[in-house]
This record gives C-alpha cells, sequence and structure tokens, in this order.
C-alpha cells in the first residue's frame, strides 16, 4: 500500500472515529416553561410509558421499547430499586436484571428519551418499597423525614445514582436520553403524617436533587409544595383538572394508570381502553404535554420483588404489553392510534393555552389557535350515559357518552376514543397459554419439611417476636414453637379439648399442635391481620406448639409504612370451663427461615442430591414439602408459563431461578365482577373485575433465556398441599385476531399521511401478528352488514362472502391491509352502510 493510501486510510478512521464521538455525545438542552418541556429550544408534547427492568430480563428489553415507540411513545420511565441495587450497605449490584445503565442505553438506542425515577422511594407494589432492609436496622433512623441518618443514606444514593450515569455519559446534556429524574415519589399523600419534619423534608430533597447538576428537569409527583425549580406532577386515573403549583411550570401526568396490579385473593382489575383513552384526551385536551402510562408494560415480580402484602407474582396491570411482552390489543393499538392524533396537533398544542367553548350541558371544545383561522381543537362529551350532536365551527358533530373528538384542523375528526376501529385479540392472556406436548415431567422426587426447630441456629425468648425485626426479611419464614403441658394441678390448662386462638399481625401462618396442623389463617392485602381459632385436642402431659408465620412482601405505602409489623403477637388457650391461659409471655423458641432453603433445595447444584426422595406414590395435600421434577424443552422463542392451578401455596424455581410466589389456593370472592364493563363514567380499580371466584394468578411466567433445550429443572415448595401430578407447562405460540371497519371509520394512524390526503384515504382493516409470527387461517370474512362480535361475527342480510381475497391478501404473512371499498371488495347492497370483518390466526414457534 503506498504512502497515500496509508494516510487516507488513516484520515478516514479519524474522521469516522470523530463522527461516531460526535454521534454519541450530541448536547441536548432540556428545560421548561409554563406550557411543556422545552428540548433543544423546541416545545414538546410528549406520550411516555413505564418500563420497570427488572420485571422482565434484559434480552427482552429491545423488544419491549420497539413496541413501546410503534406505540407512539417517546419516553422510557422507570424507577430505581434501591434494595436490589444496594443489597448490603456499601455493596452495590448493578448486572442481569438490575443492569440499570444497560436499559437506559438499550432506550437510547432506540432513539427514546428516559425519564428515570431514582427516588429512592419506588412504592411500585415493590418490596418495602424499594427501600434496602438494612436501612430499618440503623439506630435512631426515621424514613422519609427530617431525620440525619436517614438523609444522608439517601443522598448517598441519589449521589450514585446520578454519579453512574454520569460516567456513562446518560444525561441530556452528555448526548444521553435522560430527559428527567425524579426525586422522592407521591410523598404527598403521606407528607401531613410526618408533621413539620415533613415540610422539611421535601425542601431537602428538593434543594439536595439540584445540588447534584444533572442539567435536566427535576419532578416530584403528587407534591404540591414542590419548591421551585422541581416541577409537580399529577398521578392518577384522570389528570385533567391538575394544576401545577406555578404558571411556570409545565401541566404534567407522571402515572396513568393503564389498570391495576393483582393481589392474591382479589379478582383481576382491567381498565377499559375507551375510557384510558379518554382520560388521556382530556388531559391534553385542558393544556396537558407530558403524559406516563403506569404501566405501559409491568411484567412479572420474580423471586420475593413483590411488595405487600400480598401482591401477586404477576405485575400485568391490564397495560398495552402484557405480562409476557404480547401486544395486548385493542389497548396497543387504539393508543397508538391516539398518540398519532395528538402528535398532529402537537404545533398548535405547544403554542398558549386553549380556548374553552361550552356546547351544552357536560359538552365543551378547548380549540388551540395559530391565527384566527387555523386552529386544531378537542371535542368532549363527558356525561356519563348520554350521547350527543353538538355545532362547532357551523358543523354537525356526533360525540358519544364519555368520549372526546380530536379535530387536529378544527374541522375534520381523526380519532374519537369511543371509536375503536383498531385490531383485537380475542383471548386474554391468560387463557391464550395452551400445553405443549412434547413437555412432559419426569422423576418427581421430594423433601418432606421439618415441623419446628430444625437446627441448632435456633433461639429462645420469653415473649413473642415481631417477624420483621427478626428475620431481617431473609426468608419470608419464622418458626414459633412452645410446650404446653395439660394436667389436673395446672392453673392454665386442665382439659385436653380447648380452643386455641392466634392473632397475627399477617400475613399468614401455619398452626400445629403436636406436629399436626390444625389450621391455616390469613389476611388480604389491604388487611394483613387475621386471628385463627381453632378448636384442638391435647395430650395429658408435654404438648407442643409449632406455627409457622409467613411473609407475602413486605409494605411498600403509607406513612411510617416502614415499621409496620408481622407475625404472631398473642397465643391464647380457652378449656371448656372457660379458663384461659395467656402464651404470649411464656418462653418461645425461634427458628428463622425453613430447613429446605438452608439447604439451598431450589439450587440447581442440589438437582441430584441424596436428600430428594423418589418413587412411584407422589405425596400430594401434604403441607411444607418440596417437590423436584425435569421438563423437557424444545427450541423455540415463544414464552413460556407453568400451571399452578392444582397447588396450595409456595414458591417455585427453574433451573434455580426463582420465579416467584403463588397461591392459587386463595380465591377471590364470587361476586363483584361483571362479563363487559361500561367504560362510561369515572373509573376506579374495583370497576371493571373479571374472574371472581377463581385464584389471581395460575400461569407463572418463565422468561426464555431460563430455560434450554432439552430437560430443565422445576422445584417448587408447597406450603398447604397439592397435586403437583396435574402441572404443566405451557406455552403461547398462537393467537386469533380480528378487527371490524365500516367504509366512514378514519384509517389507522400508522398508515396517515399529510392532512390533504386523510380526507380521501379509504378506511382499511388492517391485521398484525407478533413479530416472527404468520397468519395462517382466516376463520370469517364477510362484507356487508356483519353482526356480532370478535369471537361470535354472523353474516348479516347484506353479505359478500370476501373470503378468497382475504386470504389472498393476508395467508402466510406477518400483517396485512384490507381496504374496505365497494371497488376492491363488490358491492352486496348498494346504498347501504357497509363494513368489513374479519378474524384471523396468527401462529409461531
Amino acid at each position: 500500500m503506498g504512502r497515500k493510501n496509508i494516510w487516507a486510510v488513516v484520515l478516514f478512521v479519524i474522521l469516522v472515529f470523530a463522527g461516531y464521538c460526535c454521534e454519541i455525545r450530541v448536547s441536548t438542552t432540556v428545560t421548561y416553561d409554563g406550557k411543556a418541556l422545552v428540548i433543544d429550544g423546541k416545545r414538546r408534547i410528549l406520550q411516555s410509558g413505564s418500563i420497570h427492568y427488572p420485571r422482565t430480563t434484559p434480552e427482552v428489553w429491545p423488544e419491549l421499547i420497539r413496541k413501546s415507540k410503534e406505540g407512539g411513545l417517546d419516553v422510557i420511565e422507570t424507577y430505581v430499586f434501591w434494595n436490589y441495587h444496594e443489597p448490603v450497605k456499601g455493596e452495590y449490584y448493578f448486572e442481569g436484571r438490575f443492569d440499570l445503565v444497560k436499559f437506559v442505553k438499550t432506550v437510547q438506542e432506540a432513539g427514546l428519551f428516559v425519564h428515570l425515577r431514582i427516588g429512592p422511594y419506588a412504592c411500585a407494589e415493590w418490596n418495602y418499597g424499594g427501600f434496602p432492609i438494612w436501612l430499618h436496622f440503623i439506630p435512631g433512623i426515621q424514613f422519609r423525614t427530617t431525620n440525619d441518618l436517614f438523609k444522608d443514606e439517601m443522598k448517598r444514593f441519589l449521589v450514585k445514582i446520578v454519579n453512574l450515569m454520569k460516567e456513562e455519559n446518560l444525561f441530556a446534556s452528555q448526548g444521553g436520553p435522560i430527559i428527567l429524574a425524579q426525586v422522592e415519589n407521591e410523598y404527598g399523600n403521606v407528607e401531613g403524617s410526618y408533621g413539620i419534619g415533613g415540610m422539611l423534608y421535601v425542601k431537602w430533597a428538593a434543594e439536595t436533587a439540584v445540588s447534584l447538576n444533572t442539567t435536566v428537569p427535576w419532578v416530584m409527583c403528587v407534591q404540591e409544595d414542590a419548591p421551585d425549580p422541581i416541577i409537580n406532577t399529577c398521578n392518577g386515573f384522570y389528570c385533567d383538572r391538575f394544576t401545577p403549583n406555578s404558571p411556570s411550570k409545565p401541566k404534567m401526568w407522571t402515572e396513568n394508570y393503564a389498570g391495576w396490579f393483582l393481589a392474591f385473593g382479589y379478582a383481576i382489575p382491567y381498565r377499559p381502553v375507551e375510557d384510558l383513552a379518554f382520560a388521556v384526551a382530556r388531559f391534553f385536551e385542558t393544556g396537558g404535554t407530558f403524559q406516563n402510562y403506569y404501566m405501559y408494560f409491568g411484567g412479572t415480580n420474580f423471586g420475593r420483588t413483590a411488595g405487600g402484602p400480598m401482591v401477586a407474582t404477576s405485575y400485568d396491570y391490564d397495560a398495552p404489553l402484557d405480562e409476557y411482552g404480547f401486544i395486548r390489543q385493542p389497548k396497543w393499538g387504539h393508543l397508538r392510534d391516539l398518540h398519532m392524533s395528538i402528535k398532529k396537533c402537537e404545533e398548535y398544542l405547544v403554542i398558549a393555552d386553549p380556548v374553552q367553548q361550552p356546547l351544552g350541558r357536560n359538552l365543551e371544545a378547548h380549540v388551540y389557535y395559530k391565527s384566527s383561522n387555523d386552529c386544531a381543537a378537542f371535542l368532549a362529551n363527558y356525561d356519563s350515559s348520554l350521547d350527543a350532536n353538538v355545532t362547532f365551527n357551523g358543523n354537525l358533530y356526533f360525540l358519544p357518552a364519555w368520549s372526546v373528538s380530536i379535530l387536529p384542523d378544527c374541522r375534520n375528526v381523526i380519532f374519537n376514543t369511543a371509536k375503536v376501529v383498531a385490531q383485537r385479540n380475542l383471548e386474554d392472556a391468560t387463557l391464550s397459554f395452551e400445553s405443549v406436548s412434547e413437555l412432559s415431567f419426569t422423576r418427581w422426587s421430594w423433601y418432606k419439611e421439618k415441623v419446628g426447630v430444625w437446627g441448632n441456629n435456633s433461639f429462645t425468648a420469653s415473649k413473642l417476636l415481631e417477624q420483621i425485626n427478626t428475620t431481617k426479611d431473609t426468608s419470608d419464614f419464622l418458626w414459633y414453637t412452645t410446650s404446653i403441658d395439660v394436667n389436673e394441678n395446672n392453673k392454665v390448662v386442665q382439659e385436653k379439648e380447648a380452643l386455641l386462638i392466634v392473632e397475627s399481625l399477617g400475613h399468614a401462618a401455619l398452626v400445629f399442635v403436636n406436629k399436626r396442623l390444625v389450621g391455616f389463617g390469613y389476611g388480604n392485602h389491604d388487611d394483613a391481620s387475621f386471628v385463627l381459632r381453632e378448636r384442638v385436642t391435647l395430650n395429658n402431659g408435654s404438648n407442643t406448639l409449632d406455627m409457622l408465620s409467613m411473609m407475602i412482601g413486605l409494605q411498600n405505602y403509607g406513612p411510617w409504612f416502614d415499621i409496620d409489623g408481622a407475625g404472631i403477637h398473642s397465643v391464647v388457650l380457652a378449656d371448656m370451663k372457660n379458663v384461659k391461659g395467656n402464651f404470649s409471655s411464656t418462653e418461645w423458641t425461634y427458628q428463622v427461615g425453613l430447613e429446605g432453603e438452608y439447604l439451598g433445595l431450589g439450587n440447581i447444584s442440589l438437582a441430584n442430591s441424596s436428600l430428594w426422595i423418589q418413587g412411584n406414590a407422589i405425596p400430594f395435600n401434604e403441607s411444607l414439602i418440596w417437590y423436584k421434577a425435569t421438563f423437557l424443552v424444545s427450541e423455540g422463542k415463544c414464552p413460556l408459563a407453568v400451571n399452578l392451578s392444582s397447588m396450595g401455596k409456595g414458591q417455585a424455581w427453574v433451573n434455580g431461578q426463582s420465579i416467584g410466589r403463588y397461591w392459587p389456593a386463595y380465591h377471590s370472592p364470587s361476586t363483584g365482577c361483571s362479563e363487559k364493563c361500561d367504560y362510561r363514567g369515572s373509573y376506579n380499580a374495583s370497576k371493571c373485575l373479571k374472574y371472581c371466584g377463581q385464584p389471581a394468578q395460575t400461569l407463572y411466567h418463565i422468561p426464555r433465556t431460563w430455560v434450554h433445550p432439552g430437560e430443565n429443572l422445576l422445584v417448587l415448595h408447597e406450603e398447604l398441599g397439592g397435586d403437583p401430578s396435574r402441572i404443566s407447562i405451557s406455552t403461547r405460540a398462537g393467537q386469533e385476531i380480528c378487527a371490524h371497519v365500516s367504509e366512514f371509520d378514519p384509517p389507522p394512524a400508522d398508515s396517515w399521511k399529510l392532512m390533504s390526503e386523510f380526507i380521501s384515504q379509504t378506511p382499511e382493516v388492517r391485521l398484525a401478528c407478533e413479530r416472527g409470527w404468520q397468519i395462517t387461517s382466516i376463520s370469517f370474512a364477510s362484507f356487508g352488514t356483519p353482526t356480532g362480535h370478535c369471537g361470535a361475527f354472523s353474516p348479516g342480510s347484506c353479505h359478500a362472502n370476501v373470503l378468497l381475497i382475504v386470504q389472498k391478501a393476508c395467508i402466510g404473512k406477518e400483517g396485512c391491509s384490507v381496504p374496505v371499498s365497494t371497488s376492491q371488495l363488490g358491492d352486496p347492497c348498494p346504498g347501504e352502510l357497509k363494513s368489513l370483518a374479519i378474524q384471523a390466526l396468527c401462529r409461531g414457534k
């Protein structure tokens, strides 16, 4: 190579490298004014969604973020989880599911922004609200108030995270994606309980955050007294009436609840997309410029990460992306169309405040003007039952009850929140899993847990100890053991028949007399305390009383939640003569945890240990028993789930990884659900419920990256009793999808072009499978006046059989579109309004 060529190559490398450096370090300025966040001098309308990195695996992050972007999001929001990043004081962990830097960079690679909610209090239905348990044991500490010990630790962690982001050039001013940071979280809901200490703490937290010089704005959600320059924001099901505490701050919504979380013993809540879209449209109609879905993807509470008490392992949240990362339709598609519609109005929304125009009772318009004849408008009917026709700008518009229409040119409606034209999925995620024949359980083994004290690390105390302070959350379990002496001379217990009364702060407990199970008591998510009353038979002489107290997630919300207790606090025995003996202050022996935990039975290293018993007669319906089996997995990418509906309560591990707590024996109340929930009217978490009288959860997510082709290990610790022979592994490799669009429905948002072209566009039925799946069959296709709904379509009196046309357009493809047009489909009934209904099956591997 000649010298000129060498220098040319060197120059080329230098230029490429310099360009690369410039590309990743382009500085972005983020400020705000009373109208919006200002990014590089431009006010922005921003749609955001919460994705918590530990609630899935890193291999899934890119796909979730891609789907979020395609759904119209600009920002990904996440908490930072202190208790897992600093499990031991001064020892940090940022690997695997907790690789925060990798997550933020993954968002950046997708071209989206990040809102980093450092807190460090998270709530999030996360164990202890995200606080590390060691914090609780610092003498003299008080959480979330003007306590120097707490403030020192909180500041140290804030500095740690901010510096970590700075070192990786992840703030916007460094060319990174982080445009917002949050300090504290929903403190305004509890501030009053802390008195003057609460007010001083808010001021200190704000000053501390600003002093860290992130160069991006800080927010405090639900904090009316957030001092300047901190932006106070709204959380809730609706935030259209929210006003920031200063005219110089933008109207922002940090938590728009897409649904609600699951709790063991409760029915499953869901939120109709028509209401969710209505809430979003009303927010932007009334001056909002940033809103975030909590959650956009909920994910899974693996291990013991679920907060409490009794938050379920699934954190699906009825989110647009379900627990397994699949698109939930029509929620995802309808919101995508909404986001596109709002983007059409962006240049109007950021200029000035809207002009409100009354249109009638519970009817109004908000108009955003660029000039006297150039505007965008929102028409709202916030009546919970009555539809309406309204006149606006000399034109007549139909507004269904509880809906908003968006007019980006003040004339043409391109979106109505109550009119869903997006594709629908027939099944909900919990029903669309199917057992896979090539996965089978072999070689069941078991290990029987000892009742009561099992090791030489037990200890005694002459009173009943509070559980959290005793176990330090190293285990869900604490054994309480004592002896009861029965004889005629005993002033306390003279008879063998007695009533045992056990009172507990929560969350559940098994009670054994003479090593025999006599009772199981438990509370619920709203009140974890309980009283267990059981008739027991004692022997003459000495009797043993063993009680296994169980925690199901540390409290994560409320004033002074960090000092909430758990465990048994009163034990009384009453004989038939009503002679009562209080055993609360007798001598008790304590054992933290279970022997199986101590041995590590959930670990893959003990899969072939001689500790396990193997035989043909598998014991079932027994409490405190460990089960082990292997199952076969074939190659594929579809997510897996283990169906534990035949089991009682316990924990599960796959190849040594904890997939969480299970409790299918705890059924929800049999009433309160409805097959179809009316979206009209204000929503709350108990309005729309399904699966009453059933467990909150029977399927438990197994991430694909936690298994491998061939044999895999499943370990269960069953606490109550169940039938392991009925356990199955399921996968989701197919889904039925459908859509129903009329001749005059607006086209889907992602097919929009310029507004001038929109008026003449032909509506389309657009169907899309999950990436990598294909449409394999069409089960229904009719153009005319089809009746029914997805899953139950029927041809109407006007019917054109368009099956061959639809099959040609869709079979073998990941997605397809079919114009709703007589020129394409024929005209079976001239002069009538017609629609096209299609139902199809997608399959994957």
